[in-house]
């Protein structure tokens, strides 16, 4: 008899940052049409109240929770993590999507606030985040963490340096907590994303140069959308990738390929 179950995610609860909206909300979007109770977090209230009862009313559930918060705070981190496990109990799965770009230019131009902003939000948060949920998961016997990246942490840029650093480091973090928790049963892989049409990436896609060269230099010849990710997410939460730990998935059309 053939397995129906295996990107099922009934009675799991899914934490998401950065997902009022873009990737993290496709992500969201996707985690709990597959069965997962799903808790929504980014900076604004009402953004993710609208992205909740959206979802919800697709999927023809309440199983989407809006719960703003500011995940570079350590203490609003906890304070997230808590409210989630009051609504829907310990946390199986985690997405953390939030991150910064707010330096554009060369690497020795980089001021110091904004380094050290880039690294606490992209990297430093989480950690914090890993270290808040994955109590919950090695006393359920498992859990996965997935964290987004980006193809920037695999080449050198004159304007997106400082990006591509942080997202590598992410690379790093996601590594060492594979192997640190993996013994407990719990995965952690990171999403490296090429150009996807987002706010988020607003400047860098929203002209006619990018579209060129999307229509010429991408293999699949377009350039990435959110609910590219979906199906992504589900993967990475359930048992359909359970060998799977400590590794950098590119969803790029193709733009990043090992050789």
């Amino acid at each position: 008899m053939v397995d129906t179950t295996l990107f099922d995610l009934t009675g799991k609860t899914a934490l998401l940052t950065g997902a009022s909206k873009g990737m993290g909300r496709a992500m969201a979007h996707a985690l709990a049409a597959h069965g997962a109770t799903v808790v929504i977090s980014s900076r604004k209230q009402d953004q993710l109240d609208a992205a909740a009862a959206e979802i919800n009313a697709d999927i023809g559930a309440d199983r989407v929770h809006a719960v703003a918060a500011n995940a570079g705070r350590h203490a609003e981190l906890e304070a997230l993590v808590a409210k989630t496990r009051e609504l829907s109990g310990p946390v199986d799965i985690v997405v953390g999507n939030a991150g910064v770009n707010i330096h554009y230019g060369k690497i020795s131009e980089i001021p110091d606030v904004a380094y050290e902003k880039t690294m606490a939000t992209n990297v430093q948060s989480n950690l914090w985040l890993a270290r808040l949920v994955v109590g919950d998961m090695i006393a359920r016997g498992g859990g996965s963490m997935m964290f987004t990246s980006s193809v920037g942490a695999f080449k050198p840029s004159s304007t997106l340096g400082l990006y591509g650093i942080s997202k590598l480091a992410l690379i790093g973090l996601v590594r060492n907590l594979a192997d640190e928790f993996g013994p407990q049963g719990v995965r952690a892989n990171a999403i490296c994303p090429g150009l996807i049409r987002t706010d988020f990436a607003k400047a860098l896609w929203d002209n006619p140069e990018a579209e060129a060269r999307a229509n010429s230099q991408i293999p699949l010849r377009r350039l990435g959308q959110a609910d590219d990710f979906g199906g992504v997410a589900v993967f990475l939460a359930s048992d359909a990738s359970k060998y799977m730990t400590g590794q950098a998935l590119t969803v790029c059309g193709g733009t990043n390929m090992w050789a």
